[in-house]
């Protein structure tokens, strides 16, 4: 650094501490003792790295004082006043200790946040809170991805959302991100999928810029990995993202994570990095219930371009009932239905709008079970009716309590009225092994027997089977 650049900089950083003083938001002594010891390592419009001595007094300078005020955002404020700037400025803080990975000044090397090797993937700007339709199976998931957006970092770090394909996972982190850019413009946003993240891994190392790309990383002020199972068994991007991850924690950054299982679950990924997405919360997206599929099917019409009045209540619930096992097969199966309305216009109801007629026809080939006699269909389907649940969540992987009983009764009655062979029901329910489904009819039994109530369920939906 030049002699004139010492100088300027050294009298920027004297009217910065000035200014802190002066505006009272932070204790004199604190400011003398915490703050004015830094020094400004580099500067321009957009950026200011500040140098301090060890690690604590960097804790203080970029943590909130004792009103509440996040120091960093004082920081910023008195730049842009001092240097008279329009624009925001995001002040970085390092050690002497992380100083040193830098080769040189930042305006005369490649600067790593502008380059499309690192950058962010892009976030939909569509996927936000208001059109996330909550039902009870994403509840939970959608409060704590609304509570960490809303205050990041101050709430549940690491949020692990888990839940299987196409239930909405991906929309809550970009909800996450697209509200946090809105409301904290300041703060950097970055979204990238596990397998993009250990390609980028490679790249920076192969370019020796490993270091650099931690650093630019670790500048983050929420960070959001899709689909962390696909990091299984990739052991130097563990580690990476280890270290990056454990950084932002530290600095009390949002971290907001999506797997198709729980933490424990994911084989292949380090104890050390499992137990530290346990330590955050963990929540999960089951698939949704009739009620909630029909509202996201609207939603979906209502998005296309299309009307919901386009087609009517049967076959809206036609669709809702059969293809709830996610979000993307209701919206295929529209997508289905409205291509066939096109191609047959003369199944058009007389006031235009879709019949359940046309539906039908529409998805006959779509693996869609129609038969309305007795079958392993009819049967799952009233059981479903009964608990309020769909058909693709009993025969389905969820294990919560109601789920399991529901899918447990269904087995049992698919074995008494039926009196199917064990191994055929087994297919009907997910392809699930014989010696679970004898287990299922087991359990049933035993419980009728001790229990009244269960008893009594039990006969008010063979009723509702036998109608």
């Amino acid at each position: 650094m030049s002699k004139a650049k010492d100088q300027y900089y050294a009298h920027i950083w004297k009217q910065v501490i000035q200014h802190l003083k002066n505006s009272g938001n932070i204790e004199e002594y604190i400011v003398d003792s915490f703050f004015a010891p830094c020094y400004i390592y580099e500067l321009n419009d957009v950026k200011v790295m500040l140098v301090t001595d060890d690690v604590i007094k960097k804790q203080v300078i970029i943590g909130e004082n004792s009103f509440s005020v996040n120091n960093l955002d004082l920081l910023s404020s008195a730049f842009i006043e001092v240097l008279d700037l329009d624009s925001p400025i995001t002040v970085e803080v390092y050690t002497q200790n992380e100083i040193k990975q830098f080769e040189g000044p930042f305006e005369n090397s490649e600067d790593i946040t502008m380059s499309a090797e690192y950058a962010s993937s892009p976030i939909q700007a569509d996927r936000t809170f208001e059109n996330f339709v909550v039902g009870d199976c994403n509840r939970e998931s959608q409060v704590a991805a609304l509570a960490c957006a809303y205050n990041p970092g101050k709430f549940y770090n690491p949020l692990f959302i888990y839940g299987n394909s196409g239930l909405g996972k991906t929309h809550l982190l970009m909800a996450i991100a697209n509200y946090v850019k809105k409301s904290y413009p300041d703060k950097k946003v970055y979204y990238i999928e596990s397998l993009q993240f250990v390609d980028k891994v490679v790249k920076a190392i192969q370019s020796n810029q490993i270091d650099r790309f931690k650093q630019y990383m670790c500048s983050m002020d929420l960070l959001l990995v899709d689909d962390i199972q696909f990091l299984a068994g990739k052991e130097k991007s563990h580690e990476i993202f280890f270290l990056i991850y454990n950084e932002l924690v530290n600095n009390r950054k949002q971290i907001c994570i999506a797997s198709d299982r729980q933490p424990r679950e994911i084989r292949g990924l380090e104890e050390r990095l499992i137990s530290r997405f346990n330590s955050g919360l963990s929540v999960g997206i089951d698939s949704p219930e009739f009620e909630t599929s029909l509202a996201i099917l609207r939603r979906k019409i209502t998005d296309s371009g299309s009307e919901v009045e386009d087609i009517d209540d049967d076959g809206l619930a036609y669709i809702a009932s059969n293809f709830s096992g996610n979000i993307r097969d209701l919206e295929g199966a529209w997508n289905r239905v409205l291509f066939y309305a096109i191609m047959h216009p003369d199944e058009i109801s007389p006031s235009g709008s879709i019949a359940l007629k046309t539906v039908i026809s529409a998805l006959k080939d779509q693996a869609v079970v129609t038969d309305t006699n007795l079958s392993p269909y009819k049967i799952i389907k009233c059981v479903a009716d009964y608990y309020g649940l769909t058909r693709q969540q009993i025969t389905g992987k969820t294990r919560t309590k109601n789920i399991s009983n529901a899918r447990h009764i269904s087995i049992y009655l698919c074995r008494k009225f039926l009196d199917l062979p064990y191994m055929k029901i087994g297919e009907e329910f997910g392809g699930r092994d014989h010696t679970t489904i004898i287990s299922a009819c087991t359990k049933v039994e035993k419980q009728i027997k001790k229990d009244p109530a269960f008893g009594t369920a039990v006969k008010e939906i063979e009723k509702l089977i036998l109608a």
